[in-house]
């Protein structure tokens, strides 16, 4: 007599949506405003638009950047449009702040790209363990989009999940 093992996970029904494959990926960069201020604390008009005017751009390339000052100086609204003027044609993505902002935002980019209608009336697992580590805020706004639409959504692995929501 042959015993036959029965996959309940797989036979299950589960949708499994993985986190890590919204991850921001490619280069990243910032562009530091400190940098064109005379002494790190002043901007000078004429001075500062003719270090942007020279600066080698080609090192923004394809990357994604944050743009942001980290001196305490008071720089007016159109010093952060002028770098964005010279930024907009070569960086890749450009988010106003600093490196974790960058990070929040191009993961948030990334999951626009989810088509919600797959997940419509579908029991859904939010993978929670990965090699990479993911931020709350990626595992709220996927609870925030999918609640309209999926039938239950868990946090775990399939073989072990948290309940999060169930339609009733």
């Amino acid at each position: 007599m042959t015993e036959s093992f029965i996959n309940k996970v797989a036979e299950s029904g589960l949708i499994t949506l993985d986190p890590e494959q919204y991850y921001p990926r490619g280069e990243t960069g910032v562009f530091d405003l400190k940098d064109f201020l005379f002494m790190g604390l002043v901007l000078k008009e004429k001075d500062f638009r003719e270090s942007l005017k020279n600066y080698d751009w080609e090192k923004c390339r394809d990357k994604n950047i944050a743009l942001y000052c980290s001196a305490d100086a008071i720089i007016p609204v159109w010093a952060y449009m002028l770098a964005m003027s010279y930024l907009q044609p070569v960086a890749k993505e450009i988010v106003m702040g600093d490196e974790k902002e960058l990070h929040r935002q191009v993961f948030l980019k990334n999951m626009e790209k989810i088509n919600i209608s797959e997940f419509e009336d579908k029991r859904v697992v939010i993978k929670g363990c990965g090699e990479t580590p993911i931020e709350e805020f990626v595992y709220a706004e996927l609870t925030k989009k999918l609640r309209p639409v999926a039938k239950s959504i868990m946090y775990g692995e399939p073989c072990s999940t948290v309940p999060i929501f169930k339609k009733r």
